[in-house]
């Protein structure tokens, strides 16, 4: 019977020791993260409903990355 607690008290210690990691590991992995341009995901959106060409959504593309 006693066997059955450490078991589960074992299990219950890695979940909490695999949280802690995960939670370490995402505050220090956001400042890495990628920041997506809302004017790009503007065009995209766009370039998706068929506002755009492919020739327009090219060329705004290619000067909204001119300003970076």
């Amino acid at each position: 019977m006693m066997m059955g607690w450490g078991i589960l008290n074992m299990f219950i210690m890695i979940l909490i020791v695999g949280f802690i990691i995960y939670g370490i590991i995402l505050v220090v992995m956001k400042p890495f993260e990628k920041k997506d341009d809302p004017s790009l995901q503007i065009l995209r959106e766009r370039f998706a409903k068929g506002e755009l060409t492919e020739e327009e959504f090219e060329e705004k593309k290619r000067t909204l990355n001119k300003k970076d």
